[in-house]
């Protein structure tokens, strides 16, 4: 069964310059999938677990999708293991 289509993401197509970079509050294992962005701060609730990797990667995927680049273009530089993300964007 495939994944429902997300509905109510922000747009941050704006964001999207080249050599952006991004901090993001990271909550894994949430109810749902969402991307809210509050006093300037982007916060992002996956329903992957934080185990190999799974929940970083679901967070690449949704920021992709509210910025409206291919995931490949946005790489994790910081927080590996942490709630705190630095993703930055490369075209």
């Amino acid at each position: 069964m495939a994944k429902p289509k997300l509905r109510d993401l922000p747009d941050l197509s704006a964001m999207a310059q080249a050599g952006a970079v991004f901090k993001l509050k990271v909550t894994p294992k949430a109810a749902r999938d969402r991307v809210s962005v509050e006093d300037g701060q982007i916060k992002v609730s996956v329903t992957a677990p934080p185990e190999n990797g799974k929940a970083n990667r679901a967070v690449q995927l949704l920021l992709a999708e509210c910025l409206g680049v291919a995931p490949s273009t946005l790489t994790l530089k910081q927080g590996q293991a942490a709630r705190i993300k630095l993703f930055s964007y490369d075209p």
